[in-house]
């Protein structure tokens, strides 16, 4: 696997299950979480995984404003 589907993989799995939580930093450190573990899963780098899973939770309400738990 190459590192660009490595890091749409990343991404696709931390923006599809970073709406967890109530507040942007609630969903931020879920989507850190899993960001981090889906880096560790697919070789990537940490602290990458974390940055670009931390990003897509803080802004999810932002992108999707009716998506579940989005006041």
């Amino acid at each position: 696997m190459t590192l660009t589907i490595r890091t749409l993989a990343v991404l696709a799995f931390a923006a599809a299950l970073s709406a967890c939580g109530e507040t942007d930093v609630e969903r931020a450190a879920t989507g850190a979480a899993i960001g981090g573990a889906v880096a560790a899963a697919t070789d990537g780098n940490l602290a990458e995984g974390a940055l670009y899973g931390a990003a897509a939770g803080a802004i999810s309400c932002n992108v999707a404003p009716g998506a579940p738990n989005c006041y």
